[in-house]
């Protein structure tokens, strides 16, 4: 059987050559999880909360609850150690119209010009993972191109309960809407867990297609939420440019922890974790209570980022104990400035002081995501 690879004719045999040197999913093996291993009342809470590059999207008001985590349960023989579980804790039988649940992958338009869309030399795409879940039946897998508002989608069975399955979904290239060379959202895959009649009461758009809401999980009959005994895993998620069924596709592009920890770090970095950890050197600030830090990022991400703090929002100067109040106007991708105002005994007067900046519990997260 002869597929189109890349604008080549491979056999099941050959050894297939990726266009990309790196995987273009990041952490598809799910072995990163900066922010937390484990979070609860998913579906209230939603967005990058466990495993990095994987945002949880709950549409409309579900009262479902779920326990994600990121977990030890794999296909036996494939090189993984992690997974990401989804635990529903709270049921919902009936699903609210407007009501979805997605796992969603997104990426920056200038990863993804190899797939040359919007030209009459768009490329196949290929995606493949490993799921296991007790809930047997059709889910819905969505492609999205944000800059062009565009969906293809398609269906894949779960057949076993509670057994690893690998599915291989091909899609044809989108002559239609080229996406932005840039380093903005513009394309994402979706796996879908649930859906109200809004999203499935159109026509499942199996080709490249305007994105209409009422098409875009047509078909996704599995509600995952409709017990507490429910359960889904996930792992091994690849993308491949191409065409390829369970045959032909190349295996998992396994990377080194530390290979796959810098790239989420373009997205996200997390300090602290560990309690009492040095974060560097600052100084008094504009002969007030003020300490100023100036932290250069080991890896450059991916805009100006965000950061926030959680647990016990506690930094110390060497002298003084010191709540820190965020002061982010002068981030940049590379290094961020941060004002940290001290709750009592400021060093008023005495500017330029050089001061060690420790987080005493807690962390210290800085954002750039899509």
């Amino acid at each position: 059987m002869a597929l189109t690879l890349h604008g080549t004719v491979a056999d099941n045999t050959a050894v297939l050559s990726r266009p990309n040197p790196k995987p273009l999913i990041i952490n598809g093996d799910m072995a990163v999880a900066q922010r937390a291993t484990s979070v609860t009342a998913v579906g209230s809470t939603e967005g990058y909360i466990t495993v990095d590059r994987f945002n949880f999207n709950a549409n409309g008001s579900p009262s479902a609850r779920f326990t994600v985590t990121q977990d030890s349960d794999v296909p036996a023989g494939y090189g993984f150690a992690k997974s990401s579980k989804l635990d529903c804790t709270t049921a919902q039988g009936s699903l609210g119209s407007d009501d979805f649940l997605t796992i969603e992958h997104r990426f920056e338009g200038q990863d993804l010009q190899l797939l040359n869309k919007g030209t009459s030399n768009a490329e196949y795409v290929t995606f493949a993972f490993w799921v296991k879940t007790n809930k047997t039946g059709n889910y819905i897998f969505e492609i999205r191109d944000i800059d062009n508002n565009r969906i293809i989608t398609q269906t894949y069975a779960v057949s076993s309960a509670n057994t690893w399955e690998k599915k291989v979904l091909s899609f044809v290239g989108d002559t239609t809407g080229a996406l932005g060379n840039d380093n903005g959202h513009s394309f994402q895959v979706a796996w879908c867990l649930f859906a109200g009649t809004d999203f499935t009461s159109g026509t499942q758009r199996t080709s490249w297609a305007s994105r209409t809401n009422a098409d875009r999980f047509v078909n996704q009959v599995v509600n995952l939420a409709d017990s507490t005994d429910n359960n889904f895993f996930i792992t091994g998620i690849q993308m491949e440019v191409g065409q390829f069924d369970a045959n032909s596709i190349a295996p998992f592009q396994h990377e080194s922890f530390g290979d796959n920890l810098s790239r989420c770090q373009r997205y996200c970095q997390v300090y602290g974790a560990y309690g009492n950890t040095m974060l560097g050197f600052g100084h008094t600030h504009n002969q007030t209570n003020v300490y100023r830090w100036g932290f250069p990022l080991g890896v450059e991400m991916r805009a100006a980022p965000t950061a926030s703090l959680s647990g016990t929002n506690g930094f110390w100067n060497g002298a003084v104990g010191a709540t820190a109040v965020l002061n982010t106007s002068y981030n940049k991708t590379d290094l961020v400035d941060i004002d940290c105002t001290c709750d009592t005994g400021g060093l008023v007067n005495d500017q330029g002081r050089l001061t060690k900046l420790f987080m005493n519990t807690g962390t210290f997260t800085l954002t750039a995501e899509l």
